[in-house]
């Protein structure tokens, strides 16, 4: 509406989770010059999602045949186990699958939290957004990933888990394309998205609690003054927010990763449902 002294005033705002913007988030809406497009959001987080996951595979491979046992057995005794019957190999197991999970999860994951949490900044007007919408930003970012990737993660699993199982009845997927197309044409399509309660799940608490906490942990330790902006800051906040992470996200992940492991029964009933 226009006022007789020529002043607008717009109350009209288009309908969003977060409040109307302020002066300042007005402002923050132009992007800076030389700004990086937003794709390089995503190209930077498949890239380092891929280049870490070679060290933590072997880790997950351990990890996923451990909730798979049916025994009580230490990471120790699993890791003996699978290195004198498979070999170095046999700590690989699923490599394609999880390099597909990288460029397909954590690339959409990391990807759109850091682009949702670019507006949230903008509407909220400041740079350091308040903690609950980071938590809001981490787990819509999450539950959208996981719901899309959820086939990545069922091949993924079961390529893990095959060598748990006797050498007749394993699937022996030759790769991500191998195990996708089999799945489909032996157990039909929807198998695909077997599991995909806890998967979206964990997905978003995964998010919510690694990405905010990393946030937050850094927010803080930078406001305490214990530690400046820097490698070390880097390091503790990541340290904080992958401990969180784990210790929330455990349980979900061993219901996922049973449900999208299982087999029919002799009565053709699956364990898990």
């Amino acid at each position: 509406s226009q006022s007789r002294t020529g002043s607008a005033t717009n109350t009209n705002y288009p309908l969003s989770p977060f409040p109307p913007p302020s002066p300042v988030g007005k402002m923050s809406a132009q992007t800076p010059p030389g700004s990086p497009p937003m794709w390089t959001k995503f190209a930077i987080s498949g890239i380092a999602g891929v280049s870490g996951w070679m060290f933590v595979h072997p880790f997950d491979v351990l990890k996923v045949r451990m909730q798979v046992s049916q025994s009580k057995t230490s990471a120790l005794s699993t890791l003996g186990t699978i290195y004198s019957k498979e070999g170095i190999p046999g700590l690989y197991s699923g490599l394609s699958a999880a390099v597909t999970r990288q460029l397909t999860y954590t690339t959409m994951r990391l990807g759109l939290y850091e682009v949702i949490r670019d507006r949230a900044t903008i509407w909220h007007g400041d740079s350091d957004i308040p903690f609950l919408y980071k938590l809001a930003t981490g787990l819509t970012a999450g539950a959208t990933a996981a719901t899309l990737c959820c086939p990545v993660e069922v091949s993924l699993v079961r390529m893990q888990a095959d060598g748990n199982r006797p050498l007749a009845d394993r699937r022996n997927y030759k790769h991500i394309i191998d195990a996708m197309y089999r799945v489909v044409s032996e157990e039909g399509i929807l198998t695909l998205w077997r599991g995909v309660g806890p998967t979206v799940t964990r997905g978003a608490v995964v998010s919510t609690t690694q990405l905010a906490t990393y946030d937050q942990a850094k927010t803080l330790l930078k406001s305490s003054g214990l530690l400046r902006e820097g490698v070390a800051l880097h390091l503790a906040s990541s340290l904080i927010s992958g401990f969180v992470y784990c210790f929330t996200s455990l349980p979900l992940d061993i219901c996922k990763t049973r449900m999208q492991d299982q087999k029919p029964d002799a009565t053709g009933k699956l364990p898990y449902r």
